[in-house]
């Protein structure tokens, strides 16, 4: 749906006044009625900022906006194909103003931030990034201030929220002009609080570029997203991501990692206040005395809590060290921002996240969880969790995605072959690949551990086999696509939910049993 606020919007080239920028052509100060990058969306009266992209360049529909009827054309003076003759024609043959720019990407988010009224101003804004942990963290602290009374939106990976309503998320990090209507939209309706997940993409791309965050997280940085069009190798990603700490007043930053240091001093040079969490020693949130178990059916973490808002026991209901972590961070950020404690207490021993460790209740004394580790560290951290959880066997069910790292398929296969019982080797997005060559590259890396396997390509079929292999005590992990709700193939996108196939699953053998 186009952008459009209730009354237009008068806006000058002088409100970004950051970027270096040239009136080609045409009056700049007049009435909008949206800032779109996508052509396809222009209306009469729109401002079109052409963005060159990974894959198309929105210069090239420059002419296109203009015949929708585009008042203004935002150009990137890098990247543009038109010289400015060129451009002035355009602009004087449609009545329009063409304005040249040093950063495409920077304007448009400027140019939205000014469009949808600074909405990023009236909320409490939080920016989670980091490796891993960013979804659960969020959600976390969405539920404990939600549980505060808070009203929050969130804007993340799994979907977004606004004013209670969920919708699927189509970036972790939206690009810059869609975050800004996302942040409009809660402003209008209240939102008190927003939490975002802030990948290193939307760093690297502007897509948040003139938010200011009240508070900005750090989680753990590991090998990631290097390479294709993502980052050229570990400096530049971790670069992204220090851009945060940029870009708030109050920093949490876990300090129980390698490069926290970096995000520290960088804090230190940036940031009013910080507050570090972990388990070491001198962290100001730090859990102690951590113990597994169970409470109220959710399989959890004890741990006492030291914090300069409350000491005393904690329980979080999603099992795993690494949630402890996430937990820590959640706890921090919901204390700064005016939580109270029996509401984040409860909270955190209720929490469910879709798809991270993701409970499908059954009666078959079995444990069934969905996650979305799909690399091998998540992946070796989740069955390192659960062998501490439980004494009967873990059965491991995963494959991996086509069209990506070739590399993650045997890192996966060896830590799965290491430290499940028995894996079934099955299809995740398969994509353009074969999913047989990719399920044969996982296979070859299991063989070399000598970890029980069997290959069960139908992802349905290996779920259903897995669920229904499970006695009494075992744990069923169903990993790599965890809250997503589809499975890709070369020729066709088909709807798959690896909760719903596991609760199916569920149903009917509790049937054929009773």
């Amino acid at each position: 749906m186009t952008a459009r606020l209730k009354n237009p919007k008068e806006w000058s080239v002088d409100m970004i006044i950051d970027i270096e920028h040239k009136v080609i052509t045409g009056v700049e100060d007049r009435e909008y009625t949206s800032v779109e990058f996508d052509s396809r969306k222009v209306i009469p009266g729109s401002i079109f900022v052409a963005v060159k992209g990974f894959t198309s360049d929105g210069h090239v529909y420059i002419d296109k906006a203009l015949e929708s009827g585009a008042s203004m054309i935002v150009a990137d003076s890098n990247d543009c194909p038109f010289t400015d003759e060129e451009l002035k024609a355009k602009g004087d043959r449609y009545e329009a103003c063409i304005i040249k720019v040093s950063d495409s990407r920077k304007a448009s988010a400027l140019i939205a931030k000014q469009f949808f009224q600074d909405p990023e101003s009236t909320m409490n804004m939080i920016g989670v990034t980091g490796t891993k942990g960013k979804t659960t963290i969020t959600f976390m602290i969405a539920d404990m201030l939600e549980h505060s009374g808070i009203k929050t939106g969130l804007i993340g990976t799994v979907y977004d929220i606004v004013d209670g309503e969920k919708k699927h998320a189509a970036h972790t990090t939206p690009e810059a002009r869609d975050n800004y209507e996302l942040l409009r939209k809660m402003a209008d309706c209240d939102t008190k609080a927003c939490i975002m997940e802030v990948s290193s993409q939307g760093l690297k791309l502007d897509r948040v570029c003139g938010i200011g965050f009240d508070i900005g997280c750090y989680t753990n940085f590991y090998e990631d997203h290097i390479g294709g069009n993502e980052h050229p190798d570990m400096e530049d990603y971790l670069n992204c991501k220090l851009k945060l700490m940029e870009m708030c007043d109050t920093a949490v930053i876990n300090t129980d990692t390698p490069v926290s240091g970096r995000f520290l001093d960088r804090a230190r040079e940036h940031c009013s206040k910080i507050y570090t969490y972990g388990m070491s020693d001198g962290c100001d949130v730090r859990a102690v005395d951590i113990v597994h178990g169970n409470r109220d059916g959710h399989a959890g973490t004890s741990f006492r809590l030291i914090s300069p808002w409350y000491e005393g026991d904690v329980f979080v209901g999603i099992p795993g060290v690494f949630n402890v972590y996430n937990a820590l961070c959640a706890i921090a950020v919901a204390f700064i921002s005016g939580a109270d404690k029996d509401s984040v207490l409860d909270s955190i021993a209720h929490i469910e996240v879709p798809g991270r460790l993701q409970p499908v209740k059954n009666d078959l004394n079995i444990t069934i969880l969905v996650d979305y580790a799909h690399n091998a560290a998540s992946l070796e951290n989740v069955l390192d969790t659960l062998r501490e959880t439980t004494q009967g066997r873990v059965i491991t069910v995963f494959g991996c995605g086509g069209d990506r790292s070739h590399t993650r398929r045997f890192e996966m296969g060896e830590v799965s072959g290491k430290k499940s019982d028995y894996t079934i080797v099955t299809s995740d997005n398969p994509r353009t690949e074969d999913p047989m060559v990719i399920i044969g590259h996982i296979v070859s890396s299991i063989e070399k551990t000598g970890g029980k396997f069997e290959i069960v390509a139908d992802r349905a079929e290996a779920i259903r086999k897995a669920v229904l292999a499970a006695k009494p005590g075992d744990i069923v992990l169903i990993a790599g696509k965890g809250h997503e709700d589809y499975q890709i193939f070369k020729d066709r996108t088909i709807h798959f939910d690896d909760a719903e196939v596991a609760a199916e699953a569920v149903r009917k053998i509790q049937e054929d049993r009773s």
